[in-house]
């Protein structure tokens, strides 16, 4: 079927793209406009992807004509949230420099380089553009030299987006749907304010799915007969005050007829899925990455076999590795072959080998995909640069000018990045048709943007994604932030057909809500990232880590969303590059103990400090023991896994601590973290510490000593009676069960 998918939501001004699932690069699919809103003068070409971008708010309603019949579209757009913001910036602060190659570079213009130039006002750089509210980051760059580029970040003053999340429940008559929503930071809206917009999806409307007077809404509550369903129905709705919110969904599956005769009325009980929740293993997991050809002195699959019971010592149940499909590149990331494993890794059979012994350990596999880009030694980019008519729109080919540059820029180097031998000569003309260049982020000349735009891109990559779903337990989404929303959502509907447990986690810096609406379970959390970096320089107080893991709610993010909290990875420096091992050990517990999905990056826990070097195997054994004790105590208390966070008072000799609790309906857990070289103490009120120190025998607690459950050790308590408050010493993490 090639129905486009479930209903869009979006702002005025925010491209939507639109396009046929499962397409046939051979067959004709054109798109159209049935329905817009009174004052917009929207109108689209008539092509087979298109990127509709809503002039007025209110609903519009597409066709897409394809092989299989007609499909519609909702796109429901609201007003636009976007405010003029200046980026500023001394021109003192760039090396020397031309201002004529000046460039404005961030997530606001998917990182191209070459596009958008600032004025010289006196001696500051000055752009302005227009953003929705919140932290908005940006950089300075002099030409492609992106190494030495001065990064920022602005705040565009304005109200959060409202979150919600919808629950269902099955009734004599009806399936009753009701959404549990929150204002965003800084609305002037109360949750009871808030307006529930409700869309049944375009597949489910209709004479073969749900006729409009089968659901009705009052008061945010929506109400769906259950005679009227037949098979699925999916229940999108979005939260609305000043801006709207993620999009959430149930799918509600019709009951059909009881075999047991014993069933009151015949009927089955209709099955109500939150499709958007991630997998439930996902909720306890801690990740190991894995940099394949650093990882073992002998590089291949094979060897990664033999460590799989290093990774059952340490605990994780989770390992991903960078790419391991065939290219130039140690890395990974310059991909030449899709559907085979790099000739020096192995083959097929002994990935699959090394897939079935860390299943038989417990352990799943994450894989790499790679799909924004490939190689430039990719054969479908030297036959998409010659012309060859089937590969002609495979990448996206842009004019000199367009891409900033001139007749003389186009001589640039493609360099051997990481030392392995590159099929590619050490310097080439980028290839072009009639004057045009293939286009890239960043500095990235090496690995051309696929264009998804073209039906046979879109075709070839979906196979590809079934070419290893089968194989392994979940995606790591590479440069997941440049490839359209629909794309993603069709991924996740069919490796989750596959696999219901499958997982995909996103490379979406900075964070997208969105990418929560059917697309991505795991999410990159590099605010948690920066701030442990600035704990440990000592250049923020440890407190600021409670901000930090707070952020996803203040950006629009569901409670059941996840995110991947880490100190270190493949694209960023090792921890102990710019911090001491006491200040690591800080940082790695708090990734331990806060929410979300700890990621630890091979060699981390040995005290490694080259972020893509050798494994240390020979390195801090008391450093590995402290993770893995970190780990056991993640997997014993399902406060410290799946608790909610619940900032406390206390007080510490220094800001180099942070005291905070987690906790559930049924366990509470005291979490106290010192990043600095010397122990401190910690002084909390007898009422946040739950009972600390006063259990008898058969509890935790011995007296005037209470166990950590980190290390297994007792450590002593002080109570001062007269100020109502006990205190304990913090090395690096204590860990303390408490009354609920």
């Amino acid at each position: 079927m090639h129905h486009p998918g479930p209903p869009r939501f979006c702002a005025v001004g925010e491209a939507v793209e639109l396009a046929p699932r499962n397409p046939d690069p051979d067959e004709t699919y054109v798109w159209s406009i049935l329905e817009k809103p009174t004052g917009s003068s929207l109108s689209i070409e008539p092509n087979a992807v298109v990127h509709a971008e809503p002039d007025a708010a209110g609903t519009y309603r597409f066709e897409l004509e394809a092989p299989d019949g007609r499909h519609e579209q909702t796109v429901r757009a609201f007003p636009d949230p976007r405010r003029s913001v200046r980026f500023e910036l001394p021109a003192a602060a760039l090396p020397d420099h031309d201002p004529a190659d000046v460039f404005v570079i961030g997530p606001f213009n998917d990182h191209l380089v070459g596009r958008d130039r600032p004025r010289l006002e006196g001696d500051t750089y000055v752009y302005e553009t227009r953003l929705p509210p919140g932290s908005r980051r940006f950089a300075y760059v002099v030409g492609e030299n992106i190494g030495e580029a001065v990064w920022d970040d602005v705040v565009v003053p304005g109200p959060g987006r409202p979150r919600l999340e919808l629950t269902g429940e099955v009734r004599e008559e009806e399936i009753l749907v009701t959404a549990d929503a929150e204002p965003g930071t800084d609305s002037e809206y109360d949750a009871d304010e808030l307006e529930i917009e409700y869309v049944v999806d375009d597949r489910d409307r209709g004479r073969d799915g749900l006729s409009p007077d089968a659901l009705s809404v009052a008061d945010g509550i929506a109400r769906v007969d259950r005679d009227a369903i037949e098979g699925t129905v999916r229940l999108h709705a979005v939260a609305v005050g000043e801006r709207h919110s993620v999009a959430d969904r149930l799918e509600i599956e019709s009951e059909g007829e009881d075999e047991d005769e014993n069933a009151a009325d015949g009927r089955t009980e209709p099955t109500i899925r939150q499709p958007n929740e991630p997998p439930e293993w996902a909720r306890d997991a801690v990740v190991y990455e894995v940099f394949v050809r650093s990882f073992t002195r002998e590089t291949s699959f094979d060897a990664l076999e033999r460590r799989v019971p290093y990774l059952a010592y340490l605990g994780v149940d989770c390992v991903w590795l960078t790419p391991i499909l065939e290219g130039p590149t140690t890395h990974g990331y310059h991909t030449t072959d899709y559907f085979d494993t790099a000739s020096d890794l192995g083959t097929r059979e002994a990935f699959r080998s090394f897939v079935d012994r860390c299943h038989e350990a417990g352990i799943r596999v994450v894989f790499d995909l790679v799909i924004n880009h490939t190689a430039r030694e990719h054969p479908a980019f030297d036959m998409s640069a010659a012309g060859v008519p089937e590969y002609r729109d495979w990448y996206v080919w842009e004019s000199l000018e367009s891409a900033g540059l001139e007749a003389g820029d186009i001589e640039l180097e493609l360099e051997d990045v990481d030392g392995r031998a590159s099929n590619a000569p050490p310097s080439r003309r980028l290839s072009g048709r009639d004057r045009e260049v293939a286009q890239y982020y960043f500095d990235w000349r090496g690995i051309p943007n696929l264009n998804y735009d073209s039906l046979a891109v879109r075709a070839f990559l979906l196979s590809v994604v079934d070419e290893w779903a089968d194989v392994v337990d979940g995606y790591r989404c590479d440069v997941a932030w440049a490839i359209p929303h629909g794309f993603w959502k069709e991924v996740r509907d069919r490796v989750r057909e596959r696999d219901p447990e499958f997982l995909l986690l996103d490379e979406t810096i900075p964070r997208d809500p969105d990418v929560q609406a059917g697309e991505f379970d795991v999410h990159y959390d590099t605010t948690l990232y920066g701030t442990l970096r600035d704990v440990g320089t000592g250049n923020r107080p440890a407190d600021a880590l409670l901000e930090a893991a707070t952020a996803p709610e203040r950006e629009g993010f569901p409670d059941r969303s996840l995110h991947m909290r880490y100190v270190e990875n493949h694209d960023e420096p090792r921890y102990l590059e710019a911090c001491d091992v006491d200040a690591l050990r800080g940082a790695a517990a708090a990734t331990l103990t806060l929410p979300g999905v700890p990621l630890l990056y091979y060699g981390q826990e040995r005290g490694a400090t080259e972020y893509r070097g050798p494994m240390p195997w020979e390195g801090d054994g008391d450093l590995t023991a402290f993770h893995r004790d970190l780990i056991d105590a993640r997997a014993d208390s399902v406060a410290l896994s799946r608790g909610d966070v619940e900032e406390l008072e206390y007080d510490a000799d220094g800001d180099a601590a942070v005291v905070f609790a987690r906790r559930t309906s049924s366990e509470r857990v005291l979490v106290a973290l010192n990043f600095g070289a010397e122990p401190l103490t910690v002084r909390v009120s007898e009422s946040v510490a739950g009972g600390l120190g006063n259990e008898d025998e058969s509890g935790v607690g011995d007296g005037d000593r209470a166990t950590d459950l980190v290390s297994g050790t007792h450590v002593p308590i002080t109570r001062d009676c007269d100020a109502e408050t006990v205190s304990f010493p913090v090395t690096d993490v204590v860990v303390f069960e408490t009354s609920v």
